[in-house]
């Protein structure tokens, strides 16, 4: 059994969904599992969905209807001669929704309702692609993920019950994929009062690694617009090359500072049971690659992770007094209960200061939270983070060299800077 994991931008067209069922034509008589992300941008026009139904304003009409057309767009494209009765399915998909955005919200939870109306994405991608197989005699079978992957009720940043998922997806999933091509939806999950719920953004790359853990698969192909994983974002950085092995160990490291090709959580199932993770390019998919594994070496080779739009919040107490233990304590009770997870973080005598990327609707709640519990708060935003993993000193300096440094920390081998 492999699982195969197709991102957003795989299947942001017509052309994306046929070159995504060459690939598998390609593997056609190996056992898959195949997770999709929503297409292209859709997530984040579903969160400008979420943000106007939270707000009540009338846009969301307007906004419904671009989720429409973009849709049906592809569905047109895709079904020219074809036998591909797929508008029904989706017909009934954007009824679902309608229902829910037509109702006034019961609860205030930005974070609930969040997870039950972006998910539609990844539900209509995955249908109109099923869908489209079948029109290419690709035999398969879509499921549902919410029937598999269990969670707590942690919206938006769910955790995996793991005795529950691996259970289930024992019993139910396993027989279906031995017989059959499953397609299936990344990101979503569901809660313990069958509510949706959601992984965390980008998070399809750890459902197919939570997937790959309980079948014991036999690896986890990441498809994506790049050559595999890289010493920095092409896109950033125009010396960035490719690294065709990688360690577990580095993998993590640098998903967890931000390396935008692979999932921070997905490594960690993958490495406790040796499934080796290959990030492949969908352009050209006789490419090999990277491979993610336990055989690799050690990386040797400076890393590069920007991460944009952050802010820095430095936090002091409103009586002048230090910031001792049982200030931090209360200050990252905070951070978990506004689900904030830094990136950087420093402490002084005086103060404490961290990064993250905080979503603005979170932003102006968190700093009336510690102005509540007595802390003084000073907010400063638009601001980059450069963490460079294997740093080499030359390498560095070309790096900052004319921006202003705000912040500077040293990590081991691991350098950050965060700059204007």
């Amino acid at each position: 059994m492999k699982i195969f994991k197709f991102g957003g931008a795989s299947v942001k067209n017509a052309h994306g969904v046929k070159n995504v069922a060459s690939i598998l034509k390609a593997h056609e008589g190996e056992k898959l599992l195949v997770v999709i992300s929503a297409m292209d941008k859709t997530t984040n026009l579903l969160e400008k969905i979420v943000d106007a139904y939270y707000s009540g304003s009338a846009e969301i009409r307007f906004l419904l209807q671009d989720l429409k057309n973009f849709h049906y767009q592809i569905i047109n494209e895709l079904q020219s001669g074809l036998n591909f009765p797929v508008a029904h399915e989706i017909d009934n998909l954007f009824l679902e929704l309608e229902c829910i955005i037509e109702t006034p919200p019961q609860q205030e939870d930005y974070d609930f309702i969040y997870d039950q109306i972006v998910p539609f994405g990844e539900l209509i991608s995955t249908r109109i692609v099923s869908n489209y197989l079948l029109s290419q005699s690709i035999t398969n079978q879509w499921i549902d993920s919410r029937n598999f992957i269990i969670t707590d009720d942690r919206h938006r940043d769910a955790k995996i019950q793991w005795p529950e998922t691996e259970k289930i997806i024992n019993k139910r999933l396993s027989p279906l994929a031995e017989k059959n091509l499953v397609v299936t939806q990344g990101f979503i999950g569901r809660g313990p009062h069958n509510e949706t719920t959601t992984l965390g953004r980008e998070g399809s790359d750890y459902s197919a690694a939570i997937f790959a853990f309980c079948l014991n698969a036999e690896s986890v192909t990441i498809w994506k617009d790049v050559a595999g994983v890289m010493n920095g974002d092409p896109k950033k950085f125009s010396d960035a090359v490719l690294i065709p092995e990688l360690d577990y160990s580095d993998a993590i490291e640098l998903a967890y500072y931000g390396a935008s090709v692979i999932h921070p959580k997905t490594i960690q199932p993958l490495k406790a049971k040796s499934i080796p993770l290959h990030v492949r390019s969908f352009i050209e998919p006789t490419a090999m690659g990277t491979t993610v594994s336990n055989r690799s070496k050690n990386l040797d080779l400076p890393c590069y992770i920007l991460k944009e739009n952050q802010t820095m919040l430095q936090i002091s107490t409103k009586d002048f007094t230090f910031i001792v233990e049982e200030n931090l304590e209360l200050i990252f009770s905070i951070l978990a209960q506004y689900k904030v997870r830094s990136n950087i973080m420093q402490n002084s005598a005086i103060s404490f200061s961290f990064v993250a990327d905080i979503h603005p609707e979170r932003t102006q709640k968190l700093i009336d939270e510690f102005s509540k519990n007595g802390f003084e708060v000073k907010s400063t935003k638009d601001l980059n983070l450069l963490t460079i993993y294997n740093a080499r000193p030359v390498d560095t300096i070309k790096k900052v060299q004319g921006k202003t440094i705000l912040l500077e920390q040293v990590n081991s081998n691991t350098l950050h800077y965060l700059t204007h």
